[in-house]
């Protein structure tokens, strides 16, 4: 053989030799345990084509759905993301033996039934839980409140019933609250004014919920809130405010009814809709001076003249109409 050929030859040797230190250190990736458990996971959801990848014989930090830690956990399993496959089953209890999970995702598999299992209370490290889009049934479970690492708590678009666990306030670190799209009923806990984090957004909306807004509720500084579509009655001017920082308010669709001439924005709030309530009172002038970027007021008991000179006009008519006596550009009905 001539020099090239086994220079060739001894760079293929090389590659095949590093192909192979690479799958033997791959294997040694995977943590025993959490593979054990993945398996059982995949078993319990019927071994649907969605997980074909979780193959016993190759590493399961390579799995699809999955990522594991850095070498500071050992290559622990941490998160866990089930996405829109065509899978049926309840939820596998399996999954709170995947001890150093930080983020915990079913999503968009309305096949997907049964309640939410207690064994998610051994998650200790758990920092976000998306159960969305599925068929889960039962309760909001009072044992949530103890992830207590918990960031992220979406359960929206299910079938959910009951009350809202008034424990859920405990959660030192909670900061998104997301149970819309389910038929949950009562009332909100007084416990929300009092959030241990800062509660940044809280999202109820398309539920059967009722009664009215705890005042202390207004101690808190949301980015998002958005109670529509529900039964909530009397005063929840408590959300508003000159020092909040609010971007979206969204109370469409109950039975409030407030006073919106003393309601005052902060420069912040870019989304207002209060459409289909018993709003009283008149639309402030100093509404002008705020750039809102998305605004409903339809469907109330307002009068008055819309205020000018602003931005309230690039509105159309249908942000304003079916008030009591509301008057003014972009309405038909002039002020006299």
């Amino acid at each position: 053989m001539d020099h090239k050929t086994n220079t060739t030859l001894l760079f293929s040797l090389l590659f095949f030799i590093t192909y192979l230190i690479t799958i033997a250190t791959s294997k040694d990736l995977c943590n025993q345990n959490d593979k054990n458990t993945l398996l059982k996971i995949k078993k319990s959801l019927n071994n649907p084509y969605h997980l074909a990848s979780w193959h016993p014989e190759t590493d399961c930090c390579s799995w699809y759905c999955l990522e594991c830690g850095d070498a500071t956990v050992n290559h622990r399993v941490i998160s866990l993301t089930i996405f829109a496959g065509q899978i049926s089953g309840q939820l596998p209890p399996e999954v709170g033996d995947l001890p150093y999970l930080q983020s915990l995702m079913f999503h968009r598999i309305t096949n997907i039934t049964g309640q939410i299992p207690s064994t998610i209370t051994k998650l200790k490290y758990l920092r976000s839980l998306r159960l969305s889009w599925l068929n889960l049934s039962g309760p909001v479970p009072e044992f949530l409140s103890q992830l207590m690492n918990l960031e992220y708590l979406s359960l929206s678009f299910n079938q959910l019933s009951g009350s809202i666990p008034s424990s859920l306030a405990l959660l030192p670190k909670l900061s998104y609250v997301d149970l819309s799209r389910n038929k949950l009923t009562g009332t909100i806990p007084e416990s929300f004014g009092s959030f241990p984090a800062e509660l940044a957004y809280l999202i109820l909306s398309h539920n059967q919920l009722s009664g009215s807004i705890p005042k202390s509720l207004g101690n808190l500084d949301f980015n998002r809130i958005d109670f529509s579509r529900n039964k909530f009655t009397g005063d929840a001017s408590m959300l508003f405010g000159a020092n909040k920082t609010t971007f979206s308010i969204d109370l469409s669709r109950n039975i409030f009814q407030f006073d919106l001439s003393r309601v005052v924005l902060h420069e912040s709030l870019g989304v207002l809709d209060l459409n289909h309530n018993g709003i009283t009172g008149s639309i402030p002038v100093q509404w002008t001076e705020y750039s809102l970027q998305i605004l409903n007021v339809s469907y109330n008991r307002l009068c008055g003249p819309i205020p000018t000179g602003g931005s309230l006009q690039r509105f159309d008519s249908y942000t304003y109409f079916h008030n009591k006596c509301l008057c003014g550009a972009p309405l038909d009905s002039s002020c006299k």
